[in-house]
């Protein structure tokens, strides 16, 4: 299984100096950064466009990893990847051909993400699979930050890890939504190596406490293992 990552979303950091923030959350340990990218239309809220994503390219060098909740998809694929962005993720609900929007991605210079709500069936990897450098489940229904892990992603994580085990192909997985110091051990022991949190991370008043406090549980799940 890949080393573990940790993806703080910019979606609950402090927009009023987000440059800062990101700084900020590299230095305390992260990985990368989460773009949450919201469209009030397949998503009821909306946030920020490639311009932010832009903006912040310059005060980190790690990865960007973008996660379009947008629909149609395609349009906008080519500006964040201009902007900056290392990883950009989608629905498959947003996309008219989802192998096409995939070579896009790539063709753009990205690595390729798909993404899949709570409710959203597993059969769109059985094709695709090959395209794929990141899957991202979904553990709450998107449109807003702050809410609770939904326990039943925990069968859907064992489901995809035993995926992409069986490809042999080396691609992330990547679990966002409610995830804290006290449920992350769970999600890391049902096969997740990626993990995005938002307010658990920029809630706090010492990020690399947080970092280190989640590393650690990834820690031990993987010695259970």
């Amino acid at each position: 299984m890949n080393p573990a990552r940790i993806s703080p979303s910019i979606l609950s950091a402090d927009f009023a100096r987000l440059g800062e923030e990101v700084r900020s959350v590299i230095d305390a340990g992260a990985d990368m950064i989460h773009f949450d990218v919201m469209d009030n239309h397949y998503v009821p809220n909306l946030t920020i466009g490639p311009l932010v994503c832009s903006a912040i390219r310059p005060h980190t060098q790690a990865p960007i990893d973008v996660h379009l909740m947008v629909k149609p998809v395609d349009r906008i694929i080519p500006d964040f990847a201009s902007a900056g962005a290392n990883i950009i993720s989608f629905h498959p609900e947003a996309s008219e051909h989802i192998d096409r929007t995939l070579a896009l991605i790539r063709d753009s210079g990205c690595k390729a993400g798909l993404v899949f709500n709570p409710g959203t069936p597993l059969h769109y990897l059985d094709h695709v699979m090959d395209r794929l450098d990141l899957i991202l489940l979904m553990s709450v229904n998107p449109g807003f930050g702050g809410q609770g892990f939904i326990p039943e992603t925990l069968k859907k994580i064992a489901a995809v890890r035993s995926r992409i085990d069986q490809s042999g192909r080396d691609i992330w997985l990547e679990v966002d939504g409610g995830i804290k110091i006290d449920n992350i051990r769970e999600i890391a022991r049902a096969g997740a190596d990626t993990f995005v949190a938002g307010s658990a991370i920029f809630g706090a008043k010492n990020y690399s406490e947080v970092i280190a406090a989640m590393r650690s549980e990834i820690q031990q799940a993987s010695e259970a293992m």
